[in-house]
């Protein structure tokens, strides 16, 4: 699992192209959107961004003074820290995700776990 620290982590109301650049920095493509006291509120992915280009008409620029969260997915799939690695795994392959958030039982954002690494770990690679 990635710590919290190592996640593109923003608010709700943070700018989409804000957003972007948290993603590229920290080299993921999702941003975990979280609400007070770090609750999971959403998740934008690289996969959002292609949909939401295809489907606005309106200027890039335009697009990128959104909100992050007008084109959030607003119930990500998400895992718990005590499921196992190849449950959350087999979650992933169910639901079509390559990143899954890691929330405790108040739905506070505790992680990230990320396909690649995932499927290594199940390896012992």
């Amino acid at each position: 699992m990635l710590p919290i620290d190592e996640l593109p982590i923003v608010s709700p109301r943070t700018l989409l192209k804000e957003a972007i650049e948290a993603m590229t920095e920290r080299g993921l493509g999702v941003a975990c959107i979280v609400g007070d006291g770090g609750r999971l509120v959403g998740i934008f992915t690289d996969g959002d961004m292609r949909r939401m280009l295809l489907r606005f008409q309106k200027p890039l620029a335009a697009l990128f003074a959104d909100d992050v969260i007008a084109h959030a997915v607003l119930r990500p799939v998400t895992t718990r820290a005590d499921a196992s690695l190849r449950e959350a795994v087999e979650t992933m392959e169910e639901r079509g995700v390559w990143d899954l958030p890691v929330v405790d039982e108040k739905g506070v954002l505790t992680g990230l776990l990320h396909l690649h690494p995932a499927v290594r770990a199940l390896l012992g690679a």
